[in-house]
């Protein structure tokens, strides 16, 4: 079989709606009241368990790239081990459906039908077990970004989540030098994306303490006429700059002035708001 980890998120939220479908209408069909729910039942259950099995393989393909992780081999195995006994159980469960649409007597398709709905619990608590793991690895790992594809410019995209984020988490933590030097590689990794120049101009102000150098860049950028984010961020970080100075007055002119020109921008509204916190 050929190499199908690169569809491995695509197949998963396939076999999870069909998987969990099925068995909601197995469920339902022991009611009796809505005959239509026996075929889709079935339908659904055999499907997901083709896709179920596929599910898996691509999830074994996948793992190699993931599993080198510092740290993250546990949470592979892990999410691997539900994922195959997801696999087994809608694999029995789609087995089960095919014997009830062969056999012919109405009290052993009954039985079946009841097998499977009892069975199809199981199996749901199984499938959001090997679910849950698999968004443990996505979240707490960084298991899928990038990772898998080896492309460059996806392994910069989890680099630059990776920094951008650590640096926020050390900034709350009052961590400022930390969150300086992660900004710093963030702005030498991307010299070019204009996004990346603004981060560097607030980390600037509130990690380096350096708002008249960063007020002295902001003067020097001058965002096009339709850059509506870049002249709302010029503005605001403008503003953050003058604040930082004690120059409270220029900031709130500043803020005033972009109001006018936008005024449906919350941002701005709230930034005015807290130049009256002390």
């Amino acid at each position: 079989m050929p190499d199908i980890g690169y569809y491995h998120p695509q197949l998963v939220h396939f076999a999870i709606a069909m998987c969990g479908l099925g068995v909601a209408f197995r469920l339902a069909s022991l009611t009796g009241r809505a005959p239509w729910t026996n075929p889709t039942a079935s339908a659904l259950l055999i499907a997901g368990g083709v896709v179920a099995y596929f599910t898996a393989q691509s999830g074994l393909d996948a793992h190699g790239p993931v599993e080198r992780i510092p740290g993250a081999l546990a949470a592979v195995q892990d999410h691997e081990e539900w994922g195959e006994r997801a696999r087994n159980v809608f694999g029995v469960l789609a087995g089960i459906e095919l014997i009830g649409l062969l056999v012919k007597p109405a009290k052993a398709v009954k039985i079946i039908r009841v097998v499977a709905a009892l069975g199809g619990l199981g199996g749901l608590f199984v499938l959001y077990e090997a679910a849950e793991h698999g968004g443990e690895l996505v979240y707490e790992y960084a298991g899928g970004p990038g990772v898998r594809s080896g492309n460059p410019e996806h392994l910069t995209k989890l680099l630059v989540a990776g920094l951008y984020t650590r640096a926020l988490a050390d900034r709350a933590a009052g961590d400022m030098d930390g969150a300086a030097r992660l900004i710093d590689e963030l702005g030498r990794r991307m010299p070019d994306d204009q996004g990346v120049k603004w981060v560097v101009l607030e980390s600037r102000i509130k990690d380096r303490g350096d708002a008249a150098g960063a007020l002295e860049a902001l003067r020097q950028i001058e965002p096009l006429a339709d850059d509506r984010r870049g002249i709302i961020r010029k503005g605001l970080l403008t503003a953050d700059a003058y604040k930082a100075l004690g120059a409270a007055d220029s900031a709130r002119a500043v803020l005033q002035a972009l109001q006018q020109k936008l005024p449906d921008v919350r941002a701005i509204a709230t930034a005015i708001e807290n130049l009256r916190k002390p």
